[in-house]
């Protein structure tokens, strides 16, 4: 439904996007990436708020660099930032962003907002100003507004900062019911948030698109190369620029490392079964 076909974008000398290619159909895709990723960048080009310097995006074969209307009309977008209206409580405001999007019976309005409030647990708090509301409750009221209207494109700009483990979790089951009939774009740095509910996901560094496949399928190339030992602070610094060293934890005094090798190294290295997150960085690293 949504084909990117080799898009750039930079801004002064920051080249935020590198000839991203990129087709999804309906289903959850999750891109993860480093801050500075150019994520970002790609979820607000996608959303028609900024155009490409190069390339095309077209969305069932409209372009929508060129008619963005046909994106908005049927977009669902949850920014990494977004404001609130001072003084007006959830009700007034859903309501007033659903006849914005085109509800414009009252019956709907009402029906819709009263379903997506009890989703994201705010049905207590429709009364109360969303300026006043925690980040968490600002956070699960912006996934209220995503989703009026029941937008066909629904795009989310690192949706769990600031939510605690119950309304992670919360999001992340409403998310995958999303999906099921819709393109949604999960766009976060939490590994975990990827690996539970998306099939099909993306790796971006570097505003290039370094891999593309299933979290199984991220795993399985890194399956039978990744080695683990613990060492003290400068053995760590040394094996970082002697070998592929994907990650090093400090636990007390010591430094868990780990790192990507095509054989055995020795020297106390242990074969470890890898996680996601081990697959995350050995596709940013491109070691794999």
């Amino acid at each position: 439904m949504i084909a990117i076909q080799n898009i750039s974008k930079s801004f002064g000398d920051i080249h935020a996007l590198k000839g991203v290619s990129l087709e999804l159909k309906p289903g959850l895709f999750g891109l993860l990436g480093p801050n500075g990723a150019g994520k970002s960048t790609l979820m607000r080009t996608m959303a028609t708020l900024q155009t490409p310097d190069s390339g095309t995006i077209t969305f069932e074969g409209v372009d929508i660099t060129q008619k963005p209307d046909a994106m908005r009309s049927v977009l669902g977008y949850l920014p990494q930032d977004f404001g609130v209206y001072p003084r007006m409580n959830a009700d007034a405001l859903l309501d007033h962003i659903a006849i914005l999007k085109g509800v414009h019976n009252k019956a709907d309005r009402k029906a819709q907002i009263d379903n997506l409030l009890n989703a994201v647990n705010l049905t207590s708090m429709r009364k109360a100003s969303v300026a006043t509301y925690s980040g968490g409750m600002k956070q699960r009221f912006g996934v209220a507004q995503a989703l009026l209207g029941n937008p066909k494109v629904l795009i989310v700009d690192e949706p769990t900062a600031g939510l605690d483990p119950f309304e992670r979790q919360r999001f992340l089951d409403l998310l995958s019911e999303t999906a099921e009939d819709k393109v949604v774009i999960l766009s976060t740095h939490i590994v975990e948030d990827v690996y539970d509910v998306c099939s099909d996901m993306g790796i971006m560094g570097g505003g290039e698109l370094i891999t593309r496949g299933t979290p199984d399928e991220m795993i399985g190339r890194v399956e039978g190369k990744l080695y683990r030992k613990t060492t003290n602070k400068a053995e760590a610094r040394e094996i970082k620029k002697n070998m592929q060293m994907t990650s090093a934890r400090l636990r007390k005094q010591e430094v868990i490392v780990s790192i990507i090798s095509q054989g055995d190294p020795g020297n106390g290295f242990e074969p470890v079964k890898p996680l996601l997150e081990d697959a995350y960085f050995a596709h940013l690293y491109k070691f794999v």
